[in-house]
Parts: C-alpha cells; structure tokens; sequence
C-alpha cells in the first residue's frame, strides 16, 4: 500500500475526499427534504416535474463535459469553429445538419475547396461550399442533372461578406450566404432553417 502511495497509484485518502462527500450527502438530503415538503404541500406534480427536469439536466451536463461527444452532436463553441482548417469546417458543418435532420456527407472530389452535400426527408437538397468570397470561379458550378431541381447552395464563411458577395447571392434565388455571426449561431444550436429561408426561391431582381 505504501509503494503503491508513492507512485501515485493508490487514490485519494478519506480524509482527502471527505469535504467533498459531506456537501454532497448534504446536497442530496436537502434536495429530498425539499421535495417531501413540496409533495406534501402541492402533489404528485412536483415529483414529475423534477423527474423531467434531471432527466433534461444531466444529458445535457454529461455531453457539456464531453466535448467529442458534444461536437459529434453538432455542437460546437466560436472557438472551436475559429480553429477549423477547412476539412475540420466541412466536418463541422456535417454533423450540424445531421443534428438538424439532414442526411450529410462529403462530396466527392472536393481537394482543397471541400464540399458538402445534404438532403432531408422532405425533399430538399443542399451543396454546402466553404471559402473566403461567395463568387465562385466559372468553372466552379457543380454539374447538376438536368431532370431535376438543383440544391439550393449554401456559402459558409467565418467572416463577414461584403457588398459585392452579398449582391452576388441576391442575383441567385438559389443561393443563400451564411457568415460567421449565423455560423456561430448555427453551431451553438439554432437549426439552420431558423436562420436563413430554405424554402423560398424568389425570382432575382431585374439588373
């Protein structure tokens, strides 16, 4: 036992966690006194509304502590989205529409601008591209099959667009611009389709 103490390896003594253990035991009884007095004075209501209320609180708390998991669930801090490269962005953005109930994915071939492609249950579809301005090169435009409508594009962008990228979206119905400040939005939590209309593809203004 003491070889084992002085590697390091045996844990904590009594006396080390027992501060720790009695706020705890005292926090528990104070919590079960307080729904007794409550159950008593207002019913079997309380006692549902504080179930509802852990079981609210500690999902939320354990994925809080877990910043993989947290992330993995499409939840992610300015931070963590200021230090993406661009693969890590597209990654990012994956799990945040999974998160909203798209089925997401990497399209194929994207080298060193990456793309994501996304669709939802209900029929719409999204190319997700992710650079410094919105105008793209002319040989840019992904090929779309004539057949059928083609995704509404999404250009995402850590910054703030200018007036130029801004005109340049509004002259496409089918386009929609998403900077940092919705970006942080979107990561923290709102749904996407809370931000910006996915809906709505309105006939550009005449030039």
């Amino acid at each position: 036992m003491r070889l084992l103490r002085t590697q390091g390896r045996y844990g904590p003594e009594l006396r080390e966690v027992l501060p720790a253990l009695t706020v705890l035991v005292l926090v528990a009884c104070g919590a079960f006194a307080a729904l007794t007095a409550a159950y008593r004075h207002l019913g079997a209501g309380v006692l549902m509304a504080a179930a509802a209320l852990v079981a609210v609180v500690v999902p939320v708390t354990v994925v809080c502590r877990r910043p993989r998991l947290r992330r993995r669930l499409g939840y992610y801090t300015p931070h963590e989205i200021a230090e993406l490269d661009p693969d890590g962005l597209a990654l990012a953005v994956c799990h945040m529409l999974r998160r909203d109930g798209w089925t997401a994915r990497r399209a194929p071939g994207g080298g060193v601008r990456p793309r994501v492609r996304a669709r939802r249950a209900d029929g719409p579809r999204l190319e997700v591209a992710f650079r410094p301005v919105a105008e793209p090169l002319p040989d840019e435009d992904p090929p779309h099959r004539r057949d059928r409508e083609p995704p509404l594009r999404l250009v995402v962008h850590r910054g703030t667009f200018g007036a130029r990228d801004t005109a340049w979206a509004r002259a496409r119905p089918d386009t929609r611009l998403v900077d940092g400040a919705l970006l942080s939005r979107w990561a923290h939590g709102t749904p996407l389709d809370r931000l910006i209309d996915l809906t709505d593809r309105q006939t550009p203004p005449p030039g």
